[in-house]
């Protein structure tokens, strides 16, 4: 290396809601960033950058799986440093850093998961509408919308939610191990906290922004190496903006139909 060049440190940024949908965060979106981040890494911690308030519980897991594959791959520590919001999903990806860095005004932990609906069958019978349903499969036709709720259906989905949680918990715990400080009952009833409790928590490990811990990795002289998503032109953007309205048709016909899933 030539003595005059600044040393690298490598940052991945990972922003925005967690969910398959294209433009958004996810496996698809963020693989090539988290490849191309740990394997220049060159031996130097790599840094998470974080803006997120979470989604797919599926995607924040595979995302988070990757990134500790490739950092035991390449034998370096990872760092998360969280801005506005590393909350529920956005957590779950911050875990997988070796150390949580935050500003004592961010939102962070959310560890919970969330599922609703709308109930509609007094609304179409008031107004006159049959509805029409078939199916084969017993519970096919569960917490549609515009049936009555019942209750074994209700208890159904706390069930699943619940497992959901289970597997939150045991991830959070699995990489904090015992820098978790607070009442679980407290960590983990869902709610986000302020950096500063959770600090006192231990959901984090210290206060730092990027810049700020660039340097205090690789030297003052360090620079951050920044691995982005690459920004699409206007007519790409106009193109996703088009689908992405077409997708949200397409999913309010379906539900006014009825679960497809």
């Amino acid at each position: 290396m030539l003595f005059w060049r600044k040393p690298r440190i490598n940052v991945i940024e990972l922003h925005g809601l967690i969910a398959t949908r294209l433009g958004q965060l996810n496996l698809q979106s963020a693989r090539p960033l988290i490849e191309k981040g740990f394997a220049s890494a060159k031996g130097r911690p790599v840094i998470l950058d974080i803006e997120s308030p979470g989604g797919s519980p599926v995607q924040s897991d595979l995302i988070a799986t990757l990134i500790r594959r490739r950092a035991e791959k390449a034998k370096v520590e990872v760092h998360a440093v969280i801005g506005d919001i590393g909350a529920s999903g956005g957590y779950w990806i911050a875990c997988a850093a070796d150390r949580i860095h935050a500003n004592p005004m961010s939102l962070v932990g959310s560890i919970g998961v969330l599922g609703g609906g709308f109930g509609f069958s007094e609304l179409i019978a008031r107004i006159g509408v049959e509805r029409r349903l078939y199916t084969a499969g017993v519970h096919k036709a569960r917490l549609d919308p515009f049936l009555p709720e019942r209750a074994e259906d209700v208890a159904y989905a706390h069930e699943l939610l619940e497992a959901l949680h289970l597997r939150f918990k045991a991830w959070v715990k699995e990489r904090r191990g015992s820098r978790l400080t607070g009442q679980e009952e407290k960590i983990f009833d869902g709610s986000a906290v302020l950096g500063e409790q959770g600090l006192d928590l231990g959901l984090i490990d210290g206060f730092a922004d990027i810049d700020e811990l660039v340097r205090r990795l690789g030297g003052e002289r360090a620079k951050p190496r920044i691995f982005r998503p690459r920004r699409r032109g206007w007519l790409r953007r106009s193109l996703r903006l088009l689908a992405e309205s077409m997708l949200d048709a397409i999913e309010e016909r379906a539900a006014r139909i009825g679960p497809l899933s």
